[in-house]
């Protein structure tokens, strides 16, 4: 019964060093795929929706109807290079940083009524 054992022990060291570069290369291979897929699917698609997003709000003008990462509509009144002046009803302004801007809203530039 003891032969069993060492025979077991002394074999599965050997057949783990035996292998050596090949299974070294497939390791290798599989993480670039992986890596690959990721930037792909992640990271490049990512990269572009914060691109667009960046020139979107380097492009605002006045009159522009925009929501903002609170989800609130206005119109834009007024622009510095910091802040973004909305009109939010009637007589009504709000100052918000330039990087509070969601998205343009829908529409010809009016703001949406609410009820």
């Amino acid at each position: 019964m003891t032969g069993i054992a060492y025979a077991m022990g002394s074999g599965g060291q050997g057949g783990a060093g035996g292998q050596g570069g090949a299974g070294d290369l497939s390791f290798i291979f599989l993480m670039v795929a992986m890596f690959a897929i990721f930037y792909f699917l992640l990271i490049r698609p990512q990269q572009k929706k914060q691109k667009e997003l960046r020139e979107m709000i380097a492009n605002l003008n006045h009159g522009d109807s925009v929501i903002t990462t609170g989800g609130i509509y206005g119109k834009i009144t007024a622009l510095t290079e910091q802040t973004v002046t909305l009109e939010i009803a009637e007589k009504t302004r709000i100052k918000v940083a330039r990087n509070a801007i969601a998205a343009l809203a829908e529409g010809s530039g009016t703001v949406p009524k609410t009820s």
